[in-house]
């Protein structure tokens, strides 16, 4: 059955090969960076903007993922997640949403159970081949290059908003 991606609300996204290339380089004083792409966060914002909310599971704990998702405008961070589920649970009842309501965006196999419940699933064209049969969307580029702004941009055209913002700067002057 094809998802109604009109029924969307939140998008949950993993970080470490979604919104990452998935590596994870430290320093020599021990100072771990990662990086993020501008495209995603423009498409984070723009759906944040327009009513759709945007959270973040991920399973590791990094100060720099707080930082992004604040300069994003992502209220809901949850990082050291080792069941996604009970905080996808949490998730949905604090907003009084279902799992129609949710899109996921994942690569690797900790996501499957998220990605078993999510109404529309995306992963990265990276991803490991195990996440493959859950997907609905399936992007060209890799995590952290610009697939989680092919997959929220799916979300955003199917409901009309993407010629919304398009418009927007259309008209700028």
């Amino acid at each position: 059955m094809k998802p109604d991606l009109n029924k969307i609300k939140i998008i949950i996204l993993d970080v470490d090969g979604t919104m990452t290339d998935g590596q994870i380089s430290f320093d020599n004083n021990g100072i771990e960076t990662k990086s993020f792409n501008v495209k995603d966060g423009m498409a984070i914002s723009k759906a944040i903007k327009y009513g759709i909310k945007v959270a973040i599971i991920t399973g590791r704990i990094s100060k720099i993922v707080e930082k992004r998702a604040s300069e994003l405008g992502i209220l809901d961070i949850y990082q050291g997640v080792g069941n996604k589920i009970s905080t996808l649970d949490e998730l949905l009842e604090k907003y009084d949403y279902n799992y129609e309501n949710v899109a996921y965006m994942g690569d690797d196999i900790n996501d499957i159970p998220a990605m078993i419940r999510a109404s529309y699933v995306g992963i990265t064209a990276d991803a490991v081949s195990d996440v493959e049969e859950y997907a609905h969307f399936k992007s060209k580029n890799n995590g952290g290059y610009g697939a989680v702004r092919e997959f929220i941009e799916t979300i955003l055209k199917a409901n009309g908003i993407w010629s919304k913002i398009i418009q927007e700067y259309k008209s700028k002057k």
